[in-house]
């Protein structure tokens, strides 16, 4: 468990350092792409996404969670970036608690599909954890990538 937590800790320090080099006025931006989201955003959200899945299916407490929001979110990457890490101490606690073969303490309320693979274990739930975090870093270097782009064009 430590390996999960340690490479989700890396891609959400990486996603901090992107929005922080970014600064309020383009992490907050979208870039001109139907159903892009900011880079504040994909933060915000995988911030969400720590939380439900280490918090409601691993550690069990319950986690009230506006999925949609997060994806509308904006404001100050300062506030983000203090969020980033509050919300990593606070996955890296609940992680501890895992019971890797265990079964989900919370959170299957809310699946789609009685076989969704991420309510197999708790040790599921962390590794959906990384591959949501690691997926959203490479949706961010790309949304910065085109950001930056558009605001120097030559």
């Amino acid at each position: 468990m430590d390996a999960v937590v340690s490479y989700a800790d890396r891609a959400v320090d990486r996603m901090t350092e992107i929005v922080t080099a970014l600064g309020d006025d383009l992490a907050n931006r979208k870039p001109a792409l139907p159903g892009a989201n900011s880079p504040y955003a994909i933060l915000r959200h995988c911030l969400g996404v720590m939380e439900f899945w280490g918090g409601e299916v691993v550690a069990g407490r319950e986690v009230i969670r506006d999925r949609a929001a997060e994806f509308r979110s904006h404001g100050p990457v300062a506030d983000l970036a203090a969020a980033a890490r509050k919300a990593l101490d606070q996955f890296r606690a609940d992680a501890a608690t895992a019971g890797f073969a265990g079964p989900p303490w919370g959170g299957t309320g809310h699946q789609k599909d009685p076989g969704e693979l991420e309510f197999t274990s708790q040790g599921h739930a962390l590794l959906h954890v990384l591959e949501e975090v690691t997926q959203h870093l490479g949706q961010m270097e790309l949304t910065r990538d085109m950001l930056r782009a558009a605001g120097n064009p030559g």
